[in-house]
C-alpha cells in the first residue's frame, strides 16, 4: 500500500503544484500585503522632507510662506497675500517664554 510520501514523490510535478497552489497561494499573498504596507508606511512618507524658509519671516517669499504653512498642516488659502500669510505664521510662531509647566498648567 503506498504512503502519502510514495505518492507525493510519484506525481507529476504538474499535478503536485496545482493542488498546492489552493493552499500556499493564500499564504504568499497574505506575505505580499504585509510586505507592501510595511514598504509603504517605510517608503510612502518623506524620507528626506525638504527643509523649512529659515531666518526672519518678514524676508520669506510667498512661496516660502505657504511651504511652511504646508509643513504644520495649516492649510494657507491660495487666494492669501504674502501679508496674511505671514500673519499666520507669526501667529503660530509665538511660544510662551515663560517656560512649560507640563500638563498641569501649574508652576512646580
Amino acid at each position: 500500500m503506498p504512503t502519502p510520501l510514495d505518492r507525493a514523490t510519484s506525481q507529476r510535478v504538474g499535478d503536485f503544484w496545482s493542488w498546492n497552489l489552493i493552499y500556499v497561494a493564500p499564504f504568499f499573498a497574505f506575505a505580499a500585503l504585509v510586505t507592501g504596507v510595511a514598504a509603504w508606511s517605510i517608503w510612502g512618507q518623506d524620507l528626506f522632507p525638504s527643509s523649512d524658509p529659515t531666518g526672519d519671516p518678514d524676508t520669506w517669499t510667498h512661496d516660502q510662506c505657504i511651504a511652511w504653512l504646508n509643513h504644520r498642516n495649516l492649510h494657507p488659502s491660495p487666494l492669501a497675500t504674502t501679508a496674511e500669510l505671514l500673519e499666520r505664521i507669526k501667529a503660530n510662531l509665538r511660544v510662551a517664554r515663560d517656560g512649560n509647566y507640563g500638563a498641569t498648567g501649574r508652576q512646580n
